[in-house]
């Protein structure tokens, strides 16, 4: 029967190596790119303002001056936070006149920012949101 490791025992207490185990691990990875772009764009996820962003656009196509106002911040700082979220291919833009509009670039972020806030409780988020944007189950499908 399995036992749950209590914290702070995070080391086998022998050392043995279990080949096929690693063999079929090491099979799995990726190169280190993948990896470096991949925490890329957990590290952009990490800032509170560029995750509340992504969150909003789950919902909604917003312009950079409806998220401003929603977040409390001036639109300079909500750009540069765009700026950022745009790099990685998280967000889109398309402009309308003198308005500039930003949405999630596919339903893999929408995935992303549910799965995350499903982990914390908030289990809601796993329904299809408001405007048109892919819900985890669709998003899944």
């Amino acid at each position: 029967m399995e036992q749950r490791v209590r914290a702070g025992a995070e080391k086998c207490e022998e050392q043995c190596v279990h080949e096929g185990a690693v063999a079929r691990s090491q099979s799995l990875l990726k190169n280190d790119e993948t990896y470096v772009r991949l925490a890329e764009i957990f590290g952009a996820l990490a800032d509170s303002s560029r995750a509340k962003i992504i969150h909003l656009l789950v919902h909604e196509e917003l312009c950079t001056c409806d998220i401003a106002a929603a977040l409390g911040m001036s639109d300079s700082s909500v750009s540069q936070h765009l700026r950022i979220l745009r790099a990685l291919r998280l967000i889109r833009s398309r402009r309308a006149g003198k308005f500039v509009y930003y949405s999630l670039d596919n339903a893999h972020v929408t995935m992303l920012v549910q799965i995350g806030l499903a982990h914390q409780g908030h289990e809601d988020e796993l329904a299809a949101p408001v405007g048109g944007a892919v819900g985890l189950q669709a998003a899944v499908s």
